[in-house]
């Protein structure tokens, strides 16, 4: 079991890694639309989803993965009348690649956010 961090993502904050990595397979901690500053990004869900798939991208891109590998995400969303447009945001970063995917709405999430993320990506051997 590796710990996985990268300066690329903000910094956990609290007692839990940005990622794992066993064997080829990568599991990200949820992430939210923290800025490197540890700010919470401004604006919407639109804004917020883009920094949450900032973050997430940087975590992949420690192990040597990118959305291409992911195989499952899992979404928590604060209102689900926000489906749509966290959908939007979500499909430009996964394009053709359909992950399986959970989506939750919560009652509230860490500095109360409207979304988190989090992933699970097998990475190719060639990468590892």
């Amino acid at each position: 079991m590796e710990l996985i961090s990268t300066s690329g993502a903000p910094a956990a904050i609290g007692p839990y890694s940005q990622a794992i990595q066993l064997g080829n397979l990568l599991f990200t901690s949820g992430q939210i639309p923290l800025g490197l500053d540890g700010q919470v990004v401004e604006g919407g869900i639109r804004e917020q989803a883009h920094q949450v798939f900032a973050n997430l991208k940087a975590v992949l891109a420690a192990a040597g993965a990118n959305f291409d590998d992911v195989v499952k995400s899992t979404v928590f969303i604060k209102d689900m009348n926000q489906f749509a447009e966290l959908n939007e945001v979500y499909a430009s970063y996964f394009g053709d690649h359909k992950p399986a995917r959970s989506t939750v709405e919560v009652a509230r999430l860490p500095k109360d956010v409207f979304v988190e993320i989090e992933v699970i990506a097998a990475i190719p051997v060639e990468k590892n």
